[in-house]
């Protein structure tokens, strides 16, 4: 049985923060392989945060917990993205200063 609305309650809407959360996301996962994603990553994690308060404070008038939800997944994607990144490069760089030429450290006699 469905709940009849009281004809002066708001309609609901849409939430902008869900919705930032999401775009943030989508960034990060997209960003996340060049580390700087894990910037918005952050931010949309922080910013899911108070997200979901004003969703359930909103009694079910602001709607957008799915988009807060896939948000905070790529969010999360990008910051794990970011990490690996990181460590490869890290990696990539060992081996490169290992493997650079920097004379030798004995006498050429030497077998």
């Amino acid at each position: 049985m469905t709940e009849i609305r009281h004809p002066l309650d708001p309609d609901p809407v849409p939430s902008t923060k869900a919705a930032a959360v999401l775009g943030l996301g989508i960034v990060a996962v997209v960003t996340g392989p060049l580390i700087g994603g894990a910037i918005p990553a952050v931010v949309a994690l922080l910013l899911a945060r108070e997200t979901a308060a004003d969703l359930r404070a909103a009694g079910g008038f602001l709607l957008g917990w799915q988009r807060l939800r896939i948000g905070v997944r790529l969010a999360w994607i990008g910051l794990l993205l970011a990490l690996a990144a990181l460590v490869v490069a890290s990696i990539v760089g060992l081996l490169a200063l290992a493997g650079a030429s920097g004379g030798r450290d004995f006498a050429p006699t030497v077998n």
